[in-house]
């Protein structure tokens, strides 16, 4: 397990993250209801066989990969997954991402609540310095829910994954240590609100 992050629920209001588990695999397998939304993020679990396969990928290794099931505290619905990943505790850092939600609470509190829980816990309890976003540079609504965070946009990686039969040039954003504060306001506004 990622001992540096650790693996322990994360819980605030509306929304708890909680590791995913194998028997997630059928709720995972019912949040996309049209897979094209989700053009720019592939592997997104869209069925039984998917789903099965995406949490054993997202489970393989815990000192790569720590992933979420993103649970609405409103009706205790799993309603989509998030993950830390490229977990670095070396250098204190960290990625946030793999993350989706069913069509019906996106544009809600629960996506910046769950990213407020893992940037206090990444900042707050572990000491991070550093936390990571990258999304498809073509992935607009990605690019302004992480710009909505705080996070700052670094620039373009090209080549930087695989994507389908090519390559994807990556929008990577970041926030350190010293942006948080601003940001943590920023985002306990939002949530409040």
């Amino acid at each position: 397990m990622s001992t540096w992050l650790g693996t322990e629920p994360l819980s605030m209001g509306r929304v708890t993250l909680r590791p995913l588990v194998s028997d997630d695999a059928e709720a995972l397998a019912q949040i996309v209801d049209d897979p094209d939304r989700f053009r720019w993020v592939p592997g997104v679990p869209t069925d039984p066989g998917s789903s099965r396969r995406w949490l054993e990928n997202a489970r393989a290794d815990p000192s790569y990969r720590v992933a979420y099931a993103v649970i609405d505290n409103t009706d205790g619905r799993l309603v989509g997954s998030t993950s830390y990943y490229e977990i670095d505790p070396t250098n204190l850092a960290t990625t946030i991402g793999y993350t989706f939600y069913a069509e019906d609470v996106q544009g809600t509190t629960i996506n910046p609540t769950a990213k407020f829980l893992l940037m206090r816990h990444a900042f707050e309890d572990c000491g991070a310095v550093r936390l990571v976003w990258h999304t498809h540079e073509r992935n607009a609504q990605s690019r302004a829910a992480i710009a909505k965070l705080g996070a700052t946009f670094e620039g373009l990686l090209r080549k930087h994954r695989r994507f389908g039969d090519g390559w994807r040039t990556t929008a990577q954003y970041a926030m350190t240590d010293d942006d948080w504060p601003a940001a943590r306001a920023g985002l306990m506004e939002r949530i409040s609100g």
